[in-house]
This record gives structure tokens, sequence and C-alpha cells, in this order.
């Protein structure tokens, strides 16, 4: 892991300066930071240890203290009081690094064994100082010592209660995590949302501390890489999609890069400038040449005074040396004349096709930053879309979700109406098989009652047949002797060998046989003035008595309708119904007729008139105050009172003015409304 690659190695290094390397490890824990290679001290008075190999007292070990963030003159966030650790090569530095790794802060949860409980920063800083002006020494200037950093930092992944199941302070830590990814990502949309949008929205580095430590990298201090790491797992679909997002939205935020100061003053090469240096390669110097072309010198050693040829040698050694020195200036002279204007001809040139070509080059700014004027235009333009085309990704997803939500509803309410279709089907059925049983058994009920009153009519029937015969013997035959009682017995089975026998219908008393029938008379209604409508149900029954409703120019129907009301002012119900003692009770229901304002008719009832038929059954017999003994034969004694004679005869109560068998009860009229 430690070995150094070729291509890793740096290159062009300034050979002014010199370098060094420092490393610090701290944890972010629960929005605390921590220093990972703080030294923490222990009791000075050793502890007991027990068999776990644990201390027995709390006191012993000294917890880390948290460290605070600070900011320099130059805006820069900095952990105050963090250990740096200065390091000669690779694997200094990753000894270091392996020893505060071994202190972090790990558990274990549901889905991880060893699960980060914190967010961990490993810093590498370079720190740059020049030498100065005579290379042997650092310059003692902060200004001109440059510090570069790289953070290493490892995030705490975001965890689900549910799927992690953690407790306690499991839950407590997990809670801080996701609290510190949320303001990462809130950072991350205000700084995309003001570079596209060009608004200055505060962005919340202070809500954590790992937002507040890397300020100064968004705020384009520095360049942030980040790497994503996704599970391929099925389970994990969800979260996977959260991170991309994250990282998708992270991609769009854009941090300037700052420009590096060069460092000024001083002359470059200066380290290496006073050490000495020899000729290079075995190359001849240019003196050397020239001299070796100078004719060589005759030799200058006088051995005697008169000696007068070594002078004159050397004097014209000298004079050619001076003469070939002389015409070597004047070519020299010459030929750098030559080279003078061949220089400025060359310069010339030179400065003309700089001058073209800086005209050319303004073109070329020109058009290339009109070109990166249409570029940002672009690219603002794509943002703006990108963004609209977000939104209404964003609405699409509301707008299925919610066609998800109704379709779901829509399937629970035909699901329901299923139900509640089959319940009814079923209830149906069931009160189908209740009516019919019901129908069956009131049948049953009705053939069983009707059979027992027929029995009873056909008693009551045999009964007035008997007073009848006994009354018809005593008016036609006057005879002394009392006629022979037929027997009962033989009366009961002519009755069961006849059919029923017809309702009864009450007769006035002839004692004359040849006399002509009484006509039947009709009673007039009341308020027989009017034009009426006379409704006489079809399933009415025909009383046959003597007394009969009758209403002159009245417009008799079965069914009322529209027609037949609106040519009358009054109307009338006849409606029948059993009395509590077997006989048949006739009601006349009246009312008024009167227009709607839709242009139909309405009938507000006034008044109800009960016509009731009464059976003689009920009536007390009297006999005579004196007894007659009885008779030898067995026979019984003579009836003579009157109310036994007529106890057949049509009744007739006391203060009735309707006739025999009638009754009249009148209601109050109501008034209109």
């Amino acid at each position: 892991m430690i070995t150094v690659q070729e291509f890793c190695k740096a290159e062009e290094v300034d050979e002014d300066s010199v370098y060094g390397v420092f490393v610090s490890y701290i944890e972010i824990y629960n929005n605390y930071i921590y220093d990972l290679l703080e030294e923490v001290p222990f009791d000075p008075i050793k502890p007991k240890w027990n068999s776990c190999s644990t201390p027995m007292r709390n006191t012993d070990f000294v917890p880390p203290q948290s460290k605070l963030l600070r900011e320099d003159k130059n805006h820069n966030m900095y952990v105050a009081g963090c250990t740096e650790v200065e390091v000669k090569s690779t694997e200094e530095a990753f000894e270091v690094f392996w020893r505060g790794q071994k202190k972090r802060r790990i558990a274990n949860t549901h889905l991880n064994r060893e699960s980060s409980r914190s967010h961990s920063v490993f810093n590498i800083k370079l720190v740059q100082a020049p030498l100065d002006a005579d290379g042997d020494n650092v310059l003692q200037e902060k200004e001109q010592i440059t510090v570069s950093q790289l953070s290493l930092v490892d995030l705490a992944g975001s965890e689900r209660t549910n799927r992690t199941r953690a407790e306690g302070n499991r839950l407590r830590e997990a809670g801080n995590i996701n609290q510190s990814l949320m303001t990462l990502r809130t950072c991350m949309d205000v700084l995309r949302e003001n570079q596209m949008y060009g608004t200055n929205k505060m962005v919340p580095y202070r809500d954590s501390k790992l937002t507040h430590l890397f300020k100064n990298y968004f705020d384009g201090e520095g360049k942030v890489r980040m790497i994503v790491c996704v599970n391929p797992k099925a389970e994990d679909y969800e979260e996977n999609l959260q991170v991309m997002r994250f990282a998708e939205v992270t991609q769009e935020v854009e941090v300037a890069r700052p420009v590096d100061k060069a460092i000024c003053g001083l002359t470059p090469g200066r380290r290496y400038r006073n050490q000495p240096r020899g000729p290079i390669g075995n190359e001849p110097l240019v003196t050397d040449v020239v001299l070796q072309s100078f004719p060589p010198l005759p030799s200058c050693e006088i051995l005697d005074i008169n000696d007068e040829q070594t002078l004159p040698r050397l004097i014209e050694a000298l004079e050619k040396r001076h003469h070939l020195r002389q015409m070597m200036i004047d070519e020299f002279n010459k030929q750098s004349n030559a080279f003078k204007a061949l220089l400025q001809e060359f310069d010339s040139a030179v400065l003309s096709k700089e001058n073209h070509m800086q005209g050319k080059l303004n073109e070329k700014e020109k058009m290339i930053s009109g070109q990166k004027l249409e570029i940002e235009r672009l690219e603002k333009k794509n943002k703006t879309l990108e963004y609209k085309i977000e939104i209404l990704e964003k609405t699409t997803t509301i707008y299925e979700e919610d066609k998800r939500n109704l379709q779901q509803e829509l399937e629970t309410q035909n699901q329901k109406l299923q139900r509640q279709f089959s319940d009814k089907r079923r209830l149906e059925a069931r009160l189908q098989g209740m009516v019919t049983e019901t129908t069956m058994k009131w049948e049953k009920e009705c053939e069983r009652r009707v059979a027992a009153k027929q029995l009873e009519m056909q008693n009551k029937l045999w009964v007035k047949d008997e007073k009848l015969k006994q009354l018809k013997a005593i008016v036609t035959e006057p005879k002394t002797e009392k006629p022979e009682r037929p027997s009962r017995e033989r009366d009961r089975e002519k009755v069961t060998q006849r059919s029923v026998s017809p309702s009864p219908v009450p007769f006035l008393f002839q004692p004359d046989q040849n006399a002509p029938p009484i006509r039947l008379r009709h009673r007039r209604s009341r308020s027989a003035g009017d034009r009426w409508v006379d409704h006489k149900p079809a399933s009415n029954m025909q009383t046959e008595t003597v007394m009969q409703p009758h209403v002159p120019h009245a417009i008799t129907v079965s069914v009322a309708n529209e027609k037949a009301l609106a040519k009358c002012e009054k109307y009338m119900l006849t409606h029948q119904e059993l009395a509590s003692d077997g006989e048949i009770e006739t009601k006349l229901i009246k009312g008024d007729i009167y227009k709607t304002r839709g242009g139909g008719q309405s009938v507000q009832f006034t008044d109800i008139e009960t016509l009731k038929q009464e059976s003689p059954n009920g009536s007390r017999k009297r006999r005579s105050s004196t007894v007659a003994p009885a008779r030898p034969d067995g026979a019984e004694s003579e009836w003579t009172d009157v109310e036994t004679r007529c106890s057949v005869a049509v009744e007739m109560k006391a203060g009735s003015q309707l006739g025999p068998g009638y009754q009249h009860h009148a209601q109050p009229k109501r008034k209109k409304p």
C-alpha cells in the first residue's frame, strides 16, 4: 500500500525553496471535534486492573477533550490545539495514519459489523518556504510562505433506524450523522441556487461542524472531489438513489480556483549561484583559440649585453601580432556591424510579425470573448432549462404518486363496492327466503283464520235462520201452542252440506206478504251543490245496505287522475276496512281541490264520514215478567217480549237520523293554512 509509483513523483520542483510535510487526524463525533493523534494522559497512580483487562475506576482514564474551530486573519478555518506531526517519508505518514485509525469510534449494527460512528478527516499539509537572496537560509517572512492542504474525509453513511435497529447511544449517533449530512446537502443546494440564478442567499455553514470546517473550500479557496459508494443489493435501492441524487447535485456546484501567488523580489537560481562551476565538457575557450592563431613569440632570454638580435626579433614578432590583432579587430568590427544589421533586420521582421500576430491575437481574443459570452448565455439557459426539467420531473413524480394513490383508492372503493354488492345479494337472497317463508306462514295463517271465520259465520247464520224461522212461525201462524223447535243437529247437518252463505242483508219487517218491496234510499251528501270527484277503488265491496251514499252530478273514477280533478271542486274517497267486530266499516273522506302554481291540482282533506253496519247478535234477551210453566213434552216456553221477536229485524239507535244500521261521525272542518 505504501509503494510510491514513479508517475506519482513531483517534477519541476522549485529548487530555491525548502519544503515540509505535516499530517493531522481528527474525527467529528456527535458534532464535536476530537484529535485522534492526541496522547491521552493516564492517572499518575497506576490503576488496578480486573480480569477483563479494564481499569476498575473511572477516574483512572482521562477522556479526550473536544477541540474548537478557529479562524485566522485570512479567514481560513482550522482546529485549535490539533496535533500536527512532521513526516519525512510515506512510511512515516502511514504509521501516523494507522495510529489514529485505532482510536476511531466504530460500533456493531444490524447491517454492518464495524460501522463508523463519526466523520474522520486526515489532513496533509505541504509548506513551501523560499530561501533568502544568498540561497543559504530560509526567508523569515510569513507572507512569502505558501501552505497547501489535502484533506481526506471519510463520511459516515446515512442510516435508517428501521434497518439498523439502533437504540440508545447508537440511535443518538445516527441522528447526528444524518443531521450533518442533511446540512451538507442544504449547503450544496444553496450554493447551486446562488450560482445558477445569481441570488445571494446565506449558506448555513455553521449549522454543522463538518460544513463549518470546510467553508473555505466551498468559498473558492480550494477544490472539492467526492467519491460515492453504492451497494448493489436490491434492498438498498432507495438509499443508493438518494446518494446518487446528492452526487448529481454536487456536480452542478462550481468552486472558483484561487490564483497562486508568485514569490516576487528574489532572483531565481540563487541556491546554486555561489557554487564553483567548471567548463562544460572538453570544449576549448574562445580566448585559447584566438591566442593559438597568433605567431609564436621568439625566445626572450638575453645572455649577452651585446646581443642585438633578440630584441629586434621580439619587436618584429610583436609588430606582427599587433598587425594581426588590428586586422582581426577590423574584421570583427565588420562582422559585428554586419551582424548588427542582420539583427536589426531580424528585429524589424520579428516586430512586424509580432504586430501582425498581436492583431490576429486581438481578433482571436475578441472572438473567444464573444464565444465565451455566448457559451455562458447558453450555459445559463441550459441550467434554467435543466431546473425547469427538474421541476417538471418533480411535478410529474407528484402527479404519478397522486395517480397511484387515486388508483389504489379507486381499487379499494371498487373492492368495497363489490363486497357491498355481494353482501346486498346475500341479504336479498336471505330476505327473499324470509319473505317466502313469512308469506307461506301467513298464507297458512290466513287460510286457518278464513276457515275459522267461515265456521263462525256459518254458526251465526244458522242462529239467524233459526230465529227467523221462529219469528215467521209466530207471525204467520197465530197459535196458542208453541211450534216445535227443530233439532239443532239436523240443522247443523244441513249447514255443512250447503255452501258458504252470503252476508246477511238487513231488511224491514213486512207483516203483509203481498206488500210491494221497499225501495232502497240513497243518502245525499251534505255538500251536494258542488261538482264532486267520487273516487271508489276497484277493491271496494258492495255492502247492499238500505242506506247508500249518493252524490249527484259526480264524476266516478276508480283511480284519481288530473283530468277529473281539473273539472271539479270537491273530492270524496270511499275507503273500506274491517272493524274490530268483524263487520265492514266504510269511511267517506272528503276534501277541497286547489290549483297549484305549477298548473296541477292538490287536495286538502277536511271531513270524514263513517258508515258502519252492526250485527244484532250481541243484543241482550229479556223474558216477560211472568214465567210460563214448563211443558210436559220438554218444549221450551213461548217468547213474548218485543225485543226477542224483533231481534233479527233492523236496529236503529236512539238519536240517529241516518236510518237503520248507520252512524254518523263528523270531524270539524280544518282551516285553510
